[in-house]
């Protein structure tokens, strides 16, 4: 009796998501909060310069890193994730667990 009771209580803890997350993995862009998307704005103020030349500038100003696929940007839990300025603007391989619209990076690596 107490081996169902047991197995019953964990099967139901884990239906409600409260057992561990398994990492997905995804690919799309590292880019800013204030830009998004795209980075039209900077082009459209005469600024001219990489993805990866905004990306930096606009996180030095005070913006967010975010990850951007599918159409979607989705935010960056650890923003101090060592390899983030290093893949700034740049096409990568994401390799974390979601929740909502806020990710967080277990691994980082370019797209091959």
């Amino acid at each position: 009796m107490r081996t169902t009771l047991a197995v019953g209580t964990l099967a139901a803890w884990l239906s409600l998501g409260g057992g561990l997350s398994a990492a997905e993995t995804w690919t799309g862009t590292i880019s800013d909060a204030a830009c998004g998307l795209s980075h039209d704005k900077m082009t459209d103020r005469g600024k001219k310069g990489s993805d990866r030349d905004c990306t930096l500038m606009c996180v030095k100003a005070g913006s967010a890193y975010v990850f951007v696929t599918g159409g979607k940007v989705l935010r960056i839990a650890n923003q101090d994730f060592k390899a983030l300025p290093q893949f700034a603007g740049a096409a990568v391989r994401l390799t974390g667990d979601l929740k909502g619209d806020t990710i967080t990076i277990a691994r980082l690596e370019p797209t091959k």
